[in-house]
């Protein structure tokens, strides 16, 4: 099945024998990547990858798993140098329903296991920072992240695609920051980088107190979402033809373009001129730029960059 899957993503156009060299070296990079259970990687296009929320039985509910999962591959992608921007979509009905509550169940056993609230508390935070921080790692990747959501999206959902670079979504899509509704406070993200998305307290306030549904409508008017597609096939297509775009740059450009932005994001105006001053002072020297500085002159639309 995959490789039947991986044949249908090599492009037209071309010889058989080139066809065919894509294909073995689209498997030996799928091959050499870490193996998962509740994902699903593929290379659709030079440079881009496809992660794929993959428990569609489940409706893509979040568990321990996944959740895992969700950082050590964009870590991974992160040190992967045949990977340049990274699409995010989900398989099955809906992009996710939020955290798995079997786990939640879970984790009130293993805290039950202690009597002392010093205890308890411990097993708690690790639990809360352990997922925070596989969440972030999509923050953390140099590599653009671009999700492509569909249908519901909720709780845990929200949190992750806010760690995302870029937001797509199709006409039937809607988000529910679900925590206030089962009595707790959204932990991973969600709180802290939405509002800096979408630029209204009061709107984001709102969200986050009702608990209420917002449709893809208004996640376009809130600037939560970038751009809203008929169909899951049109978005994945269009997604799909923006990611191989910023692939095609330069990879020096791109990786510290998402650190500068993320950096003063979370900095003072002065700090982040700082920051892009000196690391600017090295990547100004990189064959990347003087490489993109002659295409643009010479109007060589497709300049080829090294890996990084």
């Amino acid at each position: 099945m995959q490789i039947m899957q991986l044949q249908l993503l090599l492009p037209t156009g071309i010889s058989s024998f080139q066809k065919g060299v894509l294909f073995f070296r689209n498997i030996s990079k799928i091959s050499a990547m870490s193996q998962y259970h509740t994902l699903k990687i593929e290379n659709p296009k030079e440079f881009v990858y496809s992660v794929q929320l993959n428990r569609p039985d489940k409706a893509n509910a979040m568990n321990k798993t996944m959740w895992l999962e969700i950082g050590k591959c964009f870590n991974e992608l992160n040190e992967n140098t045949d990977c340049r921007v990274i699409v995010l979509s989900a398989n099955g009905k809906y992009f996710t329903s939020g955290i798995d509550l079997f786990d939640i169940m879970n984790l009130g056993q293993e805290v039950a296991n202690h009597d002392d609230i010093a205890r308890k508390s411990k097993v708690l935070r690790c639990f809360i920072k352990t997922y925070q921080d596989c969440l972030t790692a999509l923050e953390k990747c140099d590599k653009p992240v671009l999700t492509a959501i569909h249908n519901g999206c909720i709780g845990g959902g929200v949190d992750l695609v806010s760690a995302a670079d870029i937001r797509y979504c199709t006409e039937d899509a809607w988000f529910q920051l679900k925590e206030t509704e089962i009595g707790m406070a959204a932990d991973v993200g969600t709180l802290q980088r939405m509002p800096k998305i979408i630029g209204s307290m009061s709107t984001f306030n709102e969200l986050a107190f009702t608990a209420r549904k917002f449709h893809s409508s208004e996640a376009k008017n809130i600037g939560f979402v970038t751009q809203v597609y008929d169909t899951k096939e049109s978005m994945l297509e269009n997604v799909m033809n923006i990611a191989t775009d910023i692939a095609s740059k330069s990879p020096v450009g791109v990786q510290m373009t998402k650190r500068s932005i993320i950096y003063s994001r979370d900095h003072t105006v002065q700090e982040g001129l700082d920051h892009i001053g000196d690391w600017n002072q090295i990547l100004l020297q990189s064959e990347d730029f003087i490489k993109a500085s002659m295409a643009v002159a010479t109007k060589d639309k497709k300049p080829t960059f090294s890996k990084l």
